[in-house]
């Protein structure tokens, strides 16, 4: 089946339709015969109704011509669905929002033509007159509807027509585009479109009947009418039919929004605004793209740092864009730079954003100028019943989980490329989780992470089922599973990560595949294995000495910056006779610039002259000016700066989590802190601690997507480690500092 043959069908229709209105009597004015809906469009599929209304003008009597009109048309063996209205009828039943719909594409059949064109024009003035009241009714339609039927990329009975993805979507796109407000009709949209009305034509061929879902039993025969290799080769590409177009409806209804959330004035400017986010990267109307002047040749990592920007803000990655970076990109080298790292890193840990900014690097096939391995997965049905989604979406949602739970391990990274890589093995004869362990230690190591991280995280890969198969089928209670367990796990750091990317896979997986009997099962499980490793945290290695400017030698109230730019921001480096709160004063410098931290180190120095504070500062803005931060710092150990108010913390988000790790130094209390990442929350931290007489004697400071993640080493007054009570009374004061 093809457009030819539905064109046929359309015509032969449309030959009935003429006929059986001529044997009726129906006059040449004044009545018109119209095609509605899919018979409008001429996209008749083997058992699809007659879709007609018999249009009259207003206060025309026209007697029993309706009822004539169809009786030959009954008899002919069509289904029929068919109304007889007169102008001023048909524009209040278009208050029906499927009514409206089909009558966009009203076509004439036979009768008055001239009535027929004011019919059109009439529902088209007033679809875009109404747009901005109906459109939003018909998002909550259709989302209502995609409630019901699922996504026709993920089903197990996919609807070609009604799921997600499917053609109903597709009409939505043009109802939209018929509103004026968003060009949401592309050459990607009509083809797949097309391609998918080919599969619900074959579809209701193989059924006998007007049918759009796609039995298990279907797939093999609709293999060999659609030309394919089998019935995995028909899955993929009817599932990717639909992703593509609820790819491009997703984006569209985000368009649509932006454009009605605009003020009236701005809707009129034809150049929007570029505001410069990150190096060769703006945002424009809620869309990630290139600042003026970028050119993708020069940096590798731009894709990568694109995405992230765009995950992590929750905006659209424009699809021309991310096309425009695939095509004329630079490779990225082996290993990966550090910016490069960072950015997938963040884009990972993007949240709600990571799905969208995924779906259109899969459309214009960027992920695999970074994963090529992602090939391999792509678009696979799962073997399990139990999954709802096929092999790589469930990788996307099982690092949209792996997001959530960040803040429960100490190195949130490997979690993250952890999640994305568990299933990588899949597509092999071989059990993925053991094919999966050398492609990921291979992925890993190709990202540039040491050859420690790659181990850990192929690790992961290996046993990522273990310890819910463990939880389950044994006893969690007995030493024996706990032995089994620790067999693969060799510490507390790797205890953290498994059991994280243990409850992201499950829950990506199903509602069903983590309930709150497999929860307290592993958790059980974690507890005795966390019993027996005694939860031994080694402290992060030791960073460095820097040499000690001069100037700072002579006077110890000087305060010594340096800003080195690199590709996505600069480091601003600080030295300082080493003091109570002297991190608090720097932090306080860069809170007043309203610069953002994206990660921070301090530790201490000691020679013979003194002992020396010295910290780095990860930011974005790489043409900072030394001497203003010098100046600003300054003015905050004076108490003449004003610095900024920390942000409330929004309802419904997660209170901060600050908790004393009293096994991870002997010499040194160390505070962890997990909290959302907002402005100014290192300059609170740091002059809580300062403000109870306590030293820092290493930080550790990281932003990953929406969430900070702070560990500081902290010490009394002369290096002593502060006792249970202090470490308590620290803890809570930084919560309460927080707004926990």
């Amino acid at each position: 089946m093809t457009a030819a043959g539905r064109q046929t069908r359309a015509a032969s229709a449309d030959e009935l339709c003429r006929e059986a209105y001529a044997a009726a009597g129906g006059p040449a004015a004044g009545v018109a015969l119209v095609a509605v809906g899919g018979y409008g469009r001429g996209e008749l599929a083997p058992h699809s109704d007659l879709d007609v209304v018999l249009v009259h003008e207003d206060g025309l009597d026209i007697g029993d011509l309706g009822a004539t009109l169809w009786y030959p048309l009954w008899d002919s063996g069509r289904r029929l669905d068919h109304s007889v209205r007169s102008m001023a009828e048909v524009l209040e039943a278009a208050a029906d929002l499927r009514v409206a719909l089909g009558l966009l594409d009203a076509r004439h059949l036979a009768g008055d033509p001239g009535l027929s064109l004011r019919l059109r024009t009439t529902m088209l003035a007033d679809w875009r007159r109404q747009a901005r009241t109906r459109l939003p009714e018909l998002r909550a339609m259709t989302r209502k509807r995609h409630d019901v039927t699922g996504e026709l990329a993920h089903a197990s009975v996919p609807d070609v027509k009604e799921a997600e993805g499917g053609l109903r979507d597709a009409g939505v796109l043009k109802a939209i585009e018929a509103s004026w407000l968003v060009d949401a009709s592309t050459p990607a949209l009509e083809a797949a479109r097309q391609m998918l009305l080919d599969v619900r034509d074959e579809v209701q061929d193989l059924a006998g009947r007007p049918a759009d879902r796609i039995a298990p039993e279907m797939w093999d025969p609709l293999a060999q009418r659609l030309g394919l290799a089998d019935a995995e080769a028909a899955q993929r590409h009817v599932r990717s039919l639909g992703r593509r177009i609820g790819h491009l409806s997703r984006l569209a209804w985000r368009r649509t929004d932006a454009v009605m959330a605009r003020p009236t004035g701005e809707r009129g400017r034809r150049t929007p605004a570029l505001e410069r986010i990150a190096p060769g990267i703006a945002l424009s109307r809620g869309e990630v793209v290139l600042d003026a002047g970028t050119r993708p040749g020069d940096d590798p990592t731009l894709l990568l740092r694109a995405a992230a920007e765009a995950a992590s803000r929750d905006a659209v990655l424009a699809p021309t864009t991310a096309a425009r970076l695939v095509r004329e990109g630079a490779p990225l080298p082996v290993p990966w730079p550090a910016p490069a790292r960072d950015a997938l890193v963040r884009l990972l840990a993007g949240g709600p954003g990571l799905l969208p900014v995924w779906e259109t690097l899969d459309e214009v096939e960027g992920i695999e100028t970074f994963l090529p391995e992602w090939e391999q997965i792509r678009l696979l049905p799962h073997a399990s019943a139990i999954h709802r989604f096929t092999v790589d979406r469930h990788v996307v949602e099982t690092c949209a989980e792996a997001g959530a739970l960040i803040r429960s391990v100490r190195r949130p990274d490997l979690l993250l490329v952890a999640a994305l890589l568990h299933d990588i093995g899949k597509g092999s004869l071989q059990d993925h989780s053991v094919a999966g362990e050398p492609l990921a230690r291979k992925v890993v190591a190709r990202m540039g992470f040491t050859d420690l991280d790659a181990e850990v995280v192929a690790s992961l890969v290996r046993w990522h089922l273990l310890l819910a198969d463990l939880a389950t089928t044994r006893d969690p209670d007995d030493p024996a599973t706990t032995a089994e367990l620790l067999t693969h796990v060799p510490d507390a750091a790797s205890l953290e990560l498994l059991r994280a990317l243990t409850e992201a896979d499950a829950r990506a997986a199903s509602p069903a595949a983590w309930t709150t009997w497999r929860a307290s099962l592993v958790d059980r499980l974690v507890s005795r294995a966390g019993q027996a490793l005694g939860a031994d945290i080694a402290h992060v290695a030791p960073v460095g000495s820097l040499a000690v400017p001069e100037a700072v030698r002579r006077d110890p109230a000087a305060v010594a910056v340096e800003i080195t730019p690199h590709e996505v921001g600069a480091t601003v480096t600080v030295v300082a006779a080493d003091r109570v709160g002297l991190l608090a004063d720097v932090a306080g410098g860069l809170a007043a610039l309203r610069v953002p931290v994206h990660a921070a180190r301090a530790w201490a120095q000691v020679d013979a002259d003194g002992e020396w504070g010295v910290s780095a500062w990860e930011v974005p803005d790489a043409y900072l000016d030394a001497s203003v931060v010098r100046e600003r710092i300054r003015r905050v150990v004076e108490g003449t700066q004003r610095l900024p108010d920390l942000p409330a913390r929004p309802d419904g988000e997660l209170p901060p989590i600050v908790e004393v790790r009293p096994d991870a130094s002997r010499t040194s209390l160390v505070l962890e802190i997990r909290t959302s990442d907002r402005p100014g929350v290192v300059h609170r931290v740091l002059t809580t601690l300062a403000g109870l007489g306590l030293t820092v004697a290493s930080a550790h400071v990281s932003t990953l997507g929406p969430q900070a993640v702070d560990v500081f080493y902290v010490q009394e007054v002369g290096g002593v480690r502060p006792t249970e009570e202090r470490a308590a009374a620290a803890a809570h004061a930084v919560r309460t500092a927080l707004g926990g």
